[in-house]
This record gives structure tokens, C-alpha cells and sequence, in this order.
């Protein structure tokens, strides 16, 4: 029985001298030896006792090194976990408990702060640092460069990714290797990626645009990835002219757009530029043309799902839509109340079907089975319309997500922080319109009878007990929050008035 995503991703690529990373500091590694060094990698967590199945969670710095992890995890049947470096100790807690890891990854620095939690848990610790020191990559370092490769079935787990919960409690999504290579191969073809290709990857990889998405496109069409370690403006416009292809999110765009030096000649071996994440403006859809000649294509996925929908190749890439459903993905608008399907152009609740979507949340089968439907339907908890040409626009988010910088904020987290606050009678969270982020945190609070809740100390607090891009930018007391007849806080209002 073979191992689906390891096979396609990686085992085609054995004994290939094509570059497959090129490094900020120039320097490149070649398919062959990513992949004998992943294999060292894949005996080191072998020899830490994991087993087909087991949980790593892993919050490291973006590196080649992070992607060998990644891949070891793959051809071994281990689960992979990535977590986003913003997170606190108190988060991290969390998701090692709740998904049952055996083993946690990070970077030495972070190591000491996480240790006695890992103690509490009986979770192994080990680290990996982005230099190729930490005590995963010395073991691996002594380990043989070949490892048989533990067989998968489709429907095996593959990743655990961990989003938001409206309630504060975040919910792990089960990916499996079908999900993830249906995805893979259809994006590649849908988007022409191929061999010849150079990706230009400024995503952190502990997401799905930038893991799923970016990575797992380029190592299906057998391309090259000029891995950076973030967006760093200089970096960008040095390497474009090495460059096909970039995926970003709207931010990118907008920095870019504000440099000078970023113009239709330095984009010139370009042929794709796309965006995702979070909404891209208008407005800067159409500086970008301006500027350089190309039109970003904007597509929509998530968390439980990868891509669902892509403006077209070539066609029509219309600004304010994430373009239609991807082939072999079906999308449809419905009533929120009765689950019926709404008439075309109407606005309702967004549900994908489709060999993309997830296999569940962990541990959570009450939950999966109010937002997985027995027929195979996600509900998405996104707001949206379908137009008479079958473009998908996204008009709102149920729930009050709130997306910065292509990150998912539920405020139901921060409010709960803050109301635990003596100070704080109650509080609301919103997101507001952003130039640069899509939208920034912003917090609304009533204050108790007689009290003067301290913003200073609101924000230190929200800083030390959540990841920093969830952590308001502003926070604003107001008398009272508008409510509606069922006294519920209407939000839409707060955002029309904050806006």
C-alpha cells in the first residue's frame, strides 16, 4: 500500500539535481538532497519513540528545516501539527493537550518558557532552530539517509491544523491525504505551475497558504521555491527578476505597491501573481495593473478546506470576487435557518463539498456534525453571493471572524479575557477597515459603576495572554453597547459606527 502524499510530492523527485529551495543568502538545495536529508529526519523521530498516527506539534521558525520536519512527518504516517510562532505559552498548552502530541518542536530560545508545561503532559521536547542547530537536527544528523516509508491510506490523517473557536476554545481540523493532494494537483494544473516555475514564498509555513497552498503546488509541478523566512521588502525586490510566481496576502501587495522600486520592469519574468487570506481592495487591484501590467488573481479557501474557488487563469479575474468554484469543487449559497439554497444573487451562508474538505474537528464530533452535513457539505461560516456569471463574492463572515493580515481573529477569545477584568463590565470586539491588514482589532468596553478600566494595562494583558496579531489596536470605552430586541450586541452597528 503506498503512501498517497508522500509519493506525489516527494518520491518522484528521488535522485533529481533541480533546485528545489533557493535560500535569502543565495545559497540553494537540490530535490536529491531534501529529500536523503527529510529521510534522516524521518529515522530521528522514529528513534524519539513516535508511531504512525502520533502527533507533532511543531512551533518553529520558517526554514528549510522546518520543511524537512514536514516531510519526515509525511513519509513516517506521523501526524503534523505546525503552530503559529506568535503563539503564548498559555495556547501552546492548549493544543498539546487537547490534540494528545507526543513530542513538541521549537527553537531553543523558546524551549525553557514551554518545559514545564511539556512536563505537566509527558510531551517529549526537542528543538530545531532555523541555523540547522537544535537537538531534532543533531540526532538527525547521525541517522541513515534512506527511510522506509510507513504506508497511508487516503482517508489517514496527514495534518492537524488548529483554528479559531468562536466560543475561545480553538478546533483542531483533521487533513487528510486526500484532502491535501486533490488540492495540491489541482491547484497546479488550474494555476500552470510547472517545472520551469519559481515561486517567490514570503508566507509563514504554519498555515495553509503557505504550507498546503505554496509548498505543496510547487512540489507537485517540480518546481523551485525562493524560501524567505517573511516578507521583508528589500528581499522581495531582490529576488524578483529570479522569479515566475508569488502568492501572498493583500498586505504584500500594498508594501509593495508603496516602494518605488517596484515597477513593470522589475516584474517582467512574471507570469502570476495571486492572493488570499483576507480580501484584497479594489482599489489596489487596480494600482497593481497600473503598476506592473498584471491583474492579481484572488481566489478563496480555508483552514477545513484548502482552495475552494479561483478567479481564472486565463479569463476574467474580477476585482471584489474570489472567482468561481474550482473543477470538481461545488459551492452553493443557502438560508442559514432552513439550509435551503438560495436564489442566484442572493446573500446566504457559504457551503463547499468537494474532495478538498476536511475530515472533521478532533475531538469534537458534536461540532463536526453541526458544520460537516451528512451529504458531504461544509458550512463554512462565511457570507457570500453568487453573481449571474458564477462569480463568488464574500460579503461578510458569520460569527464576527475578523481577518489581519490573513489571519483568523474570533473575537469571542479577546472579550472573554477582557470581561474577566474587574474593571471591565462588559466588552465588544470588532474589526474595522484596514489599508495594509484588511482590518485591524479594535475593542470596545463599558466599564464597571465607578470604575476607570486602565487601557495600558487592558492591552499588556491581552499581550501576554494571546498572539500578538490577535491582540486589539485600539480600545475605546463607550457608555453601552447597542443591542438588539433578543438583547443581543449588534455589531454590525459598532462596525458602522467605528469603521
Amino acid at each position: 500500500m503506498p503512501n498517497p502524499l508522500f509519493d506525489e510530492l516527494f518520491v518522484k523527485h528521488e535522485g533529481k539535481k533541480d533546485v528545489f529551495l533557493i535560500l535569502p543568502d543565495g545559497g540553494s538545495i537540490a530535490y536529491d538532497l531534501f529529500l536523503k536529508r527529510s529521510a534522516q529526519f524521518a529515522n530521528a523521530i522514529k528513534q524519539l519513540g513516535t508511531q504512525p498516527g502520533d502527533r507533532i506539534a511543531a512551533q518553529v521558525d520558517k526554514s528549510s528545516e522546518a520543511l524537512l520536519l514536514y516531510a519526515a512527518c509525511v513519509q513516517s504516517g506521523v501526524v503534523f501539527l505546525p503552530l503559529n510562532t506568535a503563539y503564548t505559552v498559555k495556547e501552546i498548552s492548549y493544543f498539546l493537550e487537547d490534540s494528545g502530541a507526543s513530542i513538541f518542536v521549537s527553537n531553543t530560545a523558546r524551549a525553557s518558557a514551554v518545559a514545564s508545561v511539556c512536563d505537566d503532559l509527558q510531551v517529549q521536547q526537542t528543538t530545531l532552530n532555523a541555523d540547522g542547530s537544535g537537538t531534532l537536527s543533531e540526532l538527525a544528523s547521525t541517522q541513515p539517509d534512506r527511510f522506509e516509508t510507513v504506508d497511508c491510506e487516503e482517508s489517514d490523517l496527514v495534518a492537524l491544523l488548529y483554528t479559531s473557536g468562536t466560543t475561545g476554545r480553538s478546533k483542531g481540523a483533521m487533513l487528510t491525504h486526500k484532502n491535501l493532494l486533490s488540492n495540491a494537483k489541482l491547484l497546479a494544473k488550474y494555476w500552470q505551475f510547472s517545472a520551469s516555475d519559481s515561486l517567490l514564498h514570503a508566507l509563514p509555513i504554519f498555515h495553509v497558504h503557505g504550507l498546503f497552498v505554496a509548498t505543496n503546488v510547487t512540489l507537485v509541478a517540480g518546481g523551485t521555491m525562493i524560501f524567505l523566512p517573511k516578507f521583508d521588502l528589500d528581499q522581495m525586490i531582490g529576488f524578483f527578476p529570479n522569479a515566475t510566481t508569488m502568492m501572498g496576502v493583500p498586505t504584500f501587495y500594498t508594501r509593495l505597491l508603496d516602494d518605488p522600486r517596484f515597477t513593470k520592469d522589475l516584474t517582467s519574468s512574471m507570469r502570476l501573481f495571486i492572493s488570499g487570506s483576507a480580501p484584497l481592495l479594489v482599489e489596489t487591484h487596480t494600482e497593481f495593473e497600473e503598476r506592473t501590467g498584471h491583474r492579481i488573481l484572488e481566489r478563496y479557501g480555508m483552514t477545513e478546506t484548502n482552495m475552494n474557488t479561483s478567479n481564472p487563469y486565463n479569463g476574467d479575474r474580477r476585482a471584489g470576487t474570489v472567482g468561481m468554484p474550482l473543477p470538481g469543487i461545488e459551492v452553493k449559497i443557502t438560508d442559514a435557518s432552513t439550509g435551503d439554497t438560495v436564489s442566484q444573487g442572493e446573500i446566504g451562508q457559504i457551503e463547499v463539498r468537494g474532495p478538498n474538505v476536511f475530515k472533521g474537528y478532533w475531538n469534537m464530533p458534536e461540532k463536526t456534525a453541526a458544520e460537516l452535513r451528512e451529504d458531504g457539505f461544509f458550512i463554512t461560516g462565511d457570507l457570500g453571493k453568487i453573481d449571474s456569471d458564477g462569480y463568488l463574492h464574500l460579503v461578510g463572515r458569520d460569527k464576527d471572524l475578523i481577518i489581519s493580515g490573513g489571519y483568523n481573529i474570533y473575537p469571542k477569545e479577546i472579550e472573554l479575557i477582557l470581561d474577566a477584568q474587574q474593571s471591565v463590565k462588559e466588552s465588544a470586539v470588532i474589526g474595522v477597515p484596514h489599508a495594509d491588514f484588511g482590518e485591524s482589532v479594535v475593542a470596545l468596553i463599558v466599564p464597571e459603576a465607578e470604575s476607570s478600566p486602565n487601557v495600558e494595562e487592558l492591552s499588556s494583558l491581552c499581550q501576554g495572554s494571546l498572539a500578538g496579531f490577535k491582540c486589539p489596536r485600539q480600545f475605546i470605552i463607550v457608555e453601552e453597547l447597542p443591542r438588539n430586541a433578543m438583547g443581543k450586541v449588534q455589531k454590525k452597528v459598532l462596525r458602522e459606527i467605528y469603521g
